[in-house]
């Protein structure tokens, strides 16, 4: 038991995510069930999510489909899970602006926003340069964008750049730079359960075949395919998350892995959704 509970909710799926999408190189390689979540982290008077999941009723709705997304629910019913209503959250911390994790910014009205400056620089940069540059859109729904526009009027959006320490007293976020995309970061959260760190690692890591190759025995990192960066830093930055994880890979917590749930205690809710349960907070109780 420590100072902080963490649940991964997934919101939705897709049964026929292409497998090159997940892993660099394996082309023809067919496709593979795909979860599609975001973590909730309760903490002190801090209930913080990382990364919102997306709105099937607009642009990123049309793009979940077009790859092959089914069972969306809505945060009031995933969060209802842990007894949280969407009005609670405090804070969001998004990994990066791919519409599957920011689209759902408008169900949180009263969350303090946090995404690393370079991300919306470079999306706004991406997007100023016209249509031959939107191979680089794969994945962004420009209103997202416009959003947090809305939401910095609003007093609510706060640009990180580069490493914040206790963001919330606990929770911290890295740089993943030049990776996923231009300004990806991850989410390092301290227990304090004397289990030292968990490693949120956004989408610099998919699932944990992407630490290993698919091989415990002689791993080898295999990055993501998706990546407006470069393959090398994806490498590095796993490398980076194993170090403070103590080389244990378990500790890493990829939410789009499908595995999560052979690891730690785990449901499947009335919707056919998995809830995991990472860690509890002292007098937390399981919600699984």
């Amino acid at each position: 038991m420590g100072a902080h509970s963490i649940w991964v909710l997934e919101y939705s799926r897709s049964p026929v995510h292409p497998v090159s999408g997940v892993f660099y190189g394996a082309h023809n390689q067919g496709t593979m069930n795909l979860p599609f979540a975001y973590i909730l982290i309760k903490t002190g008077d801090a209930v913080v999510l990382v990364d919102v999941g997306h709105d099937a009723a607009d642009f990123g709705g049309q793009i979940a489909h077009s790859i092959g997304v089914t069972g969306w629910t809505p945060p009031d019913i995933v969060l209802g899970e842990c007894g949280i209503r969407p009005a609670d959250v405090t804070h969001v911390i998004l990994t990066h602006a791919h519409f599957d994790h920011i689209g759902g910014l408008k169900f949180f009205p009263n969350a303090k926003i946090f995404i690393q400056k370079k991300e919306l620089e470079s999306w706004m940069w991406i997007l100023a340069n016209g249509r031959r540059f939107r191979s680089l859109q794969a994945g962004l729904n420009p209103a997202d964008i416009l959003y947090l526009t809305k939401a910095n009027i609003e007093g609510r959006l706060e640009l990180v750049e580069g490493e914040r320490e206790n963001l919330v007293p606990g929770i911290h976020v890295y740089p993943a730079f030049d990776t996923h995309t231009a300004g990806s970061q991850y989410v390092v959260v301290e227990t304090g359960d004397g289990a030292d760190k968990y490693v949120l690692s956004g989408d610099v890591v998919y699932t944990y075949s992407n630490l290993t190759g698919g091989d415990a025995n002689d791993p080898c990192f295999v990055p993501p395919g998706l990546a407006n960066g470069s393959q090398t830093r994806l490498i590095e930055s796993a490398d980076e998350m194993l170090k403070i994880v103590g080389m244990d890979e378990r500790r890493i917590v990829p939410m789009h892995e499908e595995k999560l749930s052979e690891i730690y205690p785990s449901r499947v809710t009335d919707r056919e959704l998995t809830l995991v349960e990472i860690c509890l907070a002292d007098g937390e109780r399981s919600r699984v």
